[in-house]
């Protein structure tokens, strides 16, 4: 695999929004790439034996928005009833692609490849079988002698596919690598892209391009990343394949769609991405509607006004690095992510909620929550005269007012954007390092101009805190959410903010407040609550996922700082737990495993003791507290 440092950027540019140029692939009567818009697409949740409920659930799909249904395929018995399933969609006048999704099931797929448009694959279990996270030694020998295998295997599928027009899909996800990868690289974002890049270069040999890639991770900072380097590392080979994007186990509600949405928004943001799917555990036609207001509302940067480049800075796109800055008072210097909400226009926040480290207010004798005590207001001086600066009381200066000095010294909070970074400016900050940047944008762009002001900022070498700030008139709380999460999101999972400002007076100020914490965890640079990752659900769900989700949820909700996997079968069951401290797997039907930090604890317990017994461990480990 290429050096890193040698791959080529992995988008056309970073302050202008183009769309990744890829080869078309035709899936059925639908393109994937070239000039076609972001396809939307969801899977179904049925069991795939079951003809008429499994075409039903494909039309909700379709009414929805989505365009190609993706459809469970275990074994030979699924993969010869998707003949019957299209049957029955034909006879509804429907003519919508099906992807076939296979794991671990080779001759599922050349079953598959005769009957529907298109085939996914898991170059993790293709050939390899389960994941044992095992330690095993692959010498070169050994490594060759696995992937003649693999080829041997797959050729076949080439061939098929060839003859029957039908177009494949590598899908690897973070939780399903190949002991082989494992053993050579580790769950690492190398290792995903290593593990398609060998599916890759086995279909061009064999001289076979109708290919969509994906990536998927429920980790957004390692699905991102991942997601950039396989493309540069495409580009270095001269491979030009379309994407497809998800954050798998997003989990539900208002977390699932927020999460999804930082870490699609951030790879959409770059014009990466030609079909999306977002994986909620709910009901599949849920999806697709989250799924469009992402992509319309992207897509929305195109044409967008210049944003002045920067030249000569140090960045890395394929791993996480936090800006290194300064301390002032509570942001910056290492500290954790601070919450700002700017609450001018709107009502206080009620009392019992998570407190954030300041709020932006129009007096200082604005209302707050009796229980918000040392929670900073940050008051525009601009009608404020008099106003006096104190520890709890920081003046919110525009760029005129703070050149004038009309404040003097102490903390201060500066608010400016990308083109106010002139030469007055930045030497004025080089000599004072009590400012706070609360870096607004109203540009169309926003994400990449805020982003050449985190690169304009290096240049100069300036290390003061900076806070991120985005308005937003939405009066429907999830598209606000969706939209906050996708602007902000690339930002945060490139270690750019020491915090988060976002202003929405026409959603409840609760709303308000809980975007902010749930943005900052879906980056993973603040937990607040407990995370769920939890699988949408699939024809190979062994229990009721989301009837599951909500009595875990019910009973664990209130636990700070944990991660629980809910997962409805081993296929990424385990993998996908990687950094999860508790896991709930569907071992069989109606059975249940358990799992602390990947290791299995207790073994195909019957599911209605499940979430008792999961209380227990959590209990026996040392990790539970009372609700309240």
């Amino acid at each position: 695999m290429n050096k890193v440092a040698d791959l080529p950027l992995y988008c056309a540019s970073l302050f202008d929004y183009q769309r990744r140029s890829a080869r078309e692939v035709r899936v059925g009567k639908v393109g994937i790439g070239g000039n076609n818009p972001v396809r939307l697409q969801s899977m179904t949740t049925t069991s795939s034996m079951d003809t008429a409920a499994t075409a039903a659930q494909c039309l909700r799909i379709v009414q929805a928005g989505g365009e190609l249904v993706r459809i469970t395929t275990q074994g030979r018995r699924e993969a010869i009833n998707l003949e019957q399933i299209k049957a029955e969609l034909k006879q509804q006048g429907q003519d919508f692609p099906l992807v076939a999704d296979v794991h671990f099931n080779p001759n599922a797929a050349l079953l598959a490849a005769e009957r529907v448009e298109k085939v996914r694959i898991n170059p993790g279990n293709f050939a390899d079988g389960a994941k044992k996270f095992r330690e095993l030694d692959y010498d070169a020998e050994r490594y060759a002698a696995d992937l003649a295998e693999i080829e041997e295997k797959l050729r076949p599928l080439l061939d098929l596919c060839k003859k029957h027009g039908t177009a494949l899909r590598i899908g690897a996800n973070h939780g399903s690598l190949s002991d082989r990868i494992m053993a050579r690289y580790g769950d690492t974002p190398e290792g995903m892209v290593a593990s398609c890049m060998e599916f890759l270069r086995l279909c061009r040999k064999h001289d076979f391009h109708e290919i969509v890639l994906s990536i998927k991770a429920s980790n957004t900072r390692v699905m991102v990343h991942t997601v950039r380097l396989l493309v540069a590392t495409m580009q270095a080979e001269g491979m030009d394949y379309p994407l497809h994007l998800g954050v798998t186990e997003a989990g539900s509600g208002e977390d699932g769609r927020i999460k999804s949405a930082v870490g699609i928004g951030a790879l959409l943001a770059d014009g990466l991405g030609d079909t999306i799917r977002v994986s909620l555990t709910e009901d599949p036609e849920a999806e697709v509607p989250v799924a469009a207001l992402l992509r319309d509302y992207v897509s929305g940067r195109a044409g967008h006004a210049p944003i002045a480049p920067v030249v000569g800075f140090s960045y890395s796109p394929y791993a996480y690095q936090q800006r290194q800055s300064h301390p002032v008072g509570l942001f910056g210097g290492g500290q954790t992510a601070g919450v700002v909400p700017d609450l001018r226009g709107c009502g206080a926040p009620m009392s019992g909620l998570l407190r954030p480290e300041a709020v932006i207010v129009d007096a200082v004798d604005s209302h707050l929550p009796e229980d918000w005590t040392g929670v900073q207001r940050w008051v525009p001086v601009a009608g404020n005269e008099g106003f006096v600066p104190t520890q709890a009381a920081w003046p919110l200066l525009d760029v005129k007012t703070y050149l004038a000095d009309r404040v003097g010294s102490g903390p201060r909070v500066l608010e400016l954007s990308y083109v106010d970074l002139q030469p007055e400016l930045l030497g004025r900050l080089r000599t004072d390092q009590e400012v706070v940047l609360l870096l607004k944008t109203g540009h169309q762009n926003g994400t990449a101009e805020q982003r050449a002001f985190f690169f304009a900022l290096q240049q100069a070498g300036l290390s003061h805190p900076v806070v991120l700030q985005r308005s937003y008139t939405d009066a429907v709380a999830g598209d606000f959410q969706l939209k906050a999460a996708a602007d902000t999101g690339l930002l945060l999972l490139d270690g750019f903010g020491d915090g988060l400002s976002l202003s929405a007076p026409a959603v409840p100020p609760k709303v308000l407040l809980d975007t902010h914490f749930g943005v900052l965890q879906a980056a993973r640079v603040r937990f607040s609550k407990t995370e769920f990752i939890s699988c949408p659900g699939c024809g190979r769900t062994l229990f009721d996922l989301q009837e599951t989700t909500r009595k875990v949820q019910a009973r664990t909700g209130h636990l700070k700082d944990l991660k629980i996997a809910i997962m409805g079968c081993i296929v990424n069951g385990i993998g996908e737990m990687a950094d999860a401290d508790y896991g709930y797997v569907g071992a069989g039907p109606g059975k249940v495993s358990l799992f602390k930090n990947r290791e299995l604890v207790v073994k195909t317990l019957p599911e209605a003791e499940a979430v008792d017994r999961l209380v227990k461990l959590i209990k026996e480990s040392g990790d539970w507290r009372a609700p309240g």
